[in-house]
């Protein structure tokens, strides 16, 4: 089990290989296709994202209400692919990780490549354990998209799986053994 920090250093990525299990501390942020819509359609126009995304990581995810004494309640992966259209021009920004779960297109494994980025998997159906590692959750932006709106997380020891690493090495590939 390797432990990481967000946000992650190029050296870490570089460390990682796909069916490396991880856990995962620090701070990253939260998307899902709304907000990467949004995000989308200001770089089609020329202008600034409410957030740096440098170094960054998004986690695929849009929590259920908190109980009281949590950050956040429930907190799966969402399926990764639907952030596909979108994710080459996030990692052109220099955004470093994803998690969320599935697939990803083979348009994505090439920016993951070019751009010296990792993607994580976290358990999709282990929402309320992966919960348990979120310590703090702040609102960003878009709120009015709700669950879909743009959080920042801090975690502790978020566990993960290094599902496709900096030089193509992917767990959902046919040909993958570890």
């Amino acid at each position: 089990m390797k432990k990481i920090t967000l946000p992650i250093t190029p050296e870490q990525i570089k460390d990682l290989k796909a069916g490396d299990r991880v856990l995962a501390s620090g701070y990253l942020y939260t998307a899902r296709d709304a907000a990467h819509k949004r995000m989308y359609e200001l770089l089609q126009q020329g202008k600034s994202l409410p957030v740096e995304l440098d170094g960054q990581t998004i986690y695929y995810v849009g929590a259920a209400p908190a109980k009281p004494g949590y950050a956040v309640g429930p907190c799966g992966p969402t399926s990764s692919y639907r952030m596909d259209k979108y994710t080459p021009s996030l990692l052109d920004l220099g955004l470093k990780v994803m998690i969320g779960k599935g697939r990803r297109s083979d348009e994505v494994i090439d920016s993951i490549k070019k751009n010296g980025a990792v993607y994580l998997a976290a358990i999709g159906g282990a929402a309320a354990l992966i919960a348990k590692s979120i310590t703090k959750a702040e609102l960003i932006c878009y709120e009015d998209l709700g669950t879909e709106a743009i959080y920042r997380y801090e975690v502790h020891d978020m566990p993960l799986i290094v599902a496709i690493d900096c030089y193509g090495g992917n767990v959902y590939a046919r040909d993958f053994a570890k």
